[in-house]
């Protein structure tokens, strides 16, 4: 690699910060997510998420069933500058309907910042994408959000990360009061405070401190309250893990962040610090080893999401890619490697949700868009040189099935144009029965994602579909070294195949699939397909 080469690359790299953001439902991401757009400049106001029946709605929700519904259903993409750096945000879907979709996300991200309500702690949904975080080990920072309102304590917080997550705990800053009390918070790190000013908590001051005992903050924050923080943050410094950079970056430690986004409170001490400790674009695996965006001069990333219909005028399809070696140019030839081919990729955008600027260079950490003529799917590697294929990205077990029907046969094009799309996006897994009949059944995660498609090909296909539901509640993909006979998965459960003729049996309970092992000793019965 020649030197100038190498310090364009580095300097680009050492910019950029790609992170997703996790949380439960109703955990205020989507607001987080505007405020950080707004220290960037991206935005001029934020969306009103609470009025979502308002002809405002928030920036990154953009399909017209989340502004309806006001939930995010798609996971949007969105890129902005702020103090010398260049950060994407993968804004993922909350709702437990739409994991597989976030799953994948969290492939192309290099970090993750976890939002937890005050008052809620940590819930279910976060629990599941955390875990995905921590199987692949990389940084997790948290934001304890709706600090403005009654909650539990922040020691009662600390002690759930590590009971119910696993993972040792950090504050970086600390609530002086909480709910109606709070009236700012203390910034360990940097010695200030944040204090709210006003009676709407409508301003806010920043001042430098000389450490916590300052007598500045009692007599802004007042007796009672500077008396609780010192106690607090004495018990921090004695009992408290320290922080520590390598136990961040191994996904062992994450520092913790209080504030409230809908008040824009905590928000910047937080972007500013995470920006300060995030990690840089990171390796990659591959067929090749380990893709370095230092090392690796040439070309690569590889397609994360499918998005058809972003422009309902314009009824298109958008692959989004990460980029993960070497630089990326408007125009430039790359290998497509699963289709043996040479492609030129003419119009790569950039995102801010469904708003696009098209991109003449981009480096690694970036997401771009590919104008998609139907050529791509999820896991694709696209590559210059060498045929470089990245780890392939999971598919997960559904659980609810139902078969499809076309209430008008005459709209069978339209159907399978449907369909197809919207299998290659991952919003549902097609099966079509083993057994020599023309059935097709659908497989989701959650029954939202059953109603999105209803809707989406009526509105965007113009198909009217009929959805029966079926009893199978999980699905096992099966591999076996002797033949497998379709007549062995009769009691309670289908043997099918997936789009890429995959057997897959589908069962109605746990007995089902332990008849089925104990018929078939040789098979293996994976949760993900092979």
């Amino acid at each position: 690699m020649s030197k100038t080469i190498a310090e364009e690359l580095k300097k680009e790299v050492d910019k950029r910060r790609t992170f997703a953001i996790i949380s439960h439902p109703d955990a205020g991401k989507t607001t987080l997510t505007e405020k950080l757009l707004l220290f960037g400049g991206a935005i001029r106001e934020a969306g009103s998420v609470k009025a979502r029946k308002a002809s405002k709605h928030a920036t990154s929700d953009w399909m017209e069933i989340e502004k309806q519904r006001g939930i995010s259903v798609t996971s949007s993409v969105m890129q902005f500058d702020y103090k010398g750096h260049r950060i994407n945000i993968l804004d993922t879907p909350g709702h437990q309907d739409f994991s597989e979709d976030t799953y994948r996300t969290l492939t192309a991200a290099d970090s993750a910042v976890m939002l937890i309500d005050v008052a809620k702690g940590v819930e279910a949904q976060t629990v599941k994408l955390f875990q995905v975080c921590a199987k692949r080990g990389i940084p997790i920072f948290t934001f304890i959000n709706k600090l403005d309102r009654e909650g539990r304590s922040p020691f009662d917080l600390m002690e759930e990360l590590e009971e119910v997550l696993g993972i040792r705990s950090v504050p970086m800053n600390w609530p002086i009061g909480t709910g109606r009390d709070l009236c700012g918070v203390y910034d360990r790190v940097h010695n200030q405070v944040e204090l709210f000013q006003g009676n709407d908590h409508s301003e806010i001051e920043v001042r430098k401190v000389d450490g916590y005992e300052d007598p500045i903050i009692r007599e802004m924050a007042g007796e009672f309250l500077h008396d609780q923080l010192c106690q607090d943050l004495e018990l921090l410094d004695v009992a408290g893990d320290p922080f520590d950079l390598e136990k961040v970056k191994r996904g062992e430690l994450t520092p913790v962040f209080f504030g409230s986004a809908i008040n824009n409170f905590g928000v910047q001490t937080f972007l500013e610090n995470f920006l300060e400790l995030a990690p840089k674009p990171t390796p990659r695996n591959s067929t090749a080893g380990m893709i370095d965006p230092l090392e690796d001069e040439k070309f690569s990333g590889y397609i994360f999401k499918i998005q058809a219909n972003m422009n309902p005028a314009h009824r298109d399809r958008i692959a989004f890619m990460r980029i993960c070696s070497g630089k990326f140019q408007r125009g430039m030839s790359v290998r497509h490697v699963r289709a043996g081919k040479e492609i030129k990729l003419a119009q790569p955008q950039q995102f801010l949700a469904q708003d696009r600027d098209i991109v003449q260079e981009a480096f690694p950490g970036d997401i771009i868009g590919l104008f998609d003529p139907g050529i791509f799917r999820i896991g694709d590697s696209l590559s210059q040189g060498s045929d470089v294929v990245f780890d392939e990205l999971p598919t997960f077990s559904p659980e609810i099935f139902a078969k499809v029907t076309v209430k008008n046969a005459l709209k069978h094009k339209q159907y399978q144009k449907g369909i197809d799309q919207l299998t290659e996006e991952g919003t549902i897994q097609v099966f079509q029965s083993a057994s020599g009949f023309d059935e097709t059944i659908l497989g989701v995660v959650g029954q939202l994602q059953f109603e999105v498609f209803e809707y989406r090909m009526k509105g965007e296909y113009g198909v009217d579909i009929q959805l029966h539901r079926m009893t199978y509640q999980f699905a096992r993909w099966i591999v076996d070294e002797n033949k497998i006979d379709p007549g062995k998965f009769r009691i309670n459960s289908q043997l099918v195949t997936d789009k890429k003729g995959n057997y897959v049996v589908l069962f109605e309970n746990e007995y089902a699939m332990r008849t089925a092992m104990d018929k078939n000793p040789t098979a293996k019965f994976l949760e993900t397909a092979p």
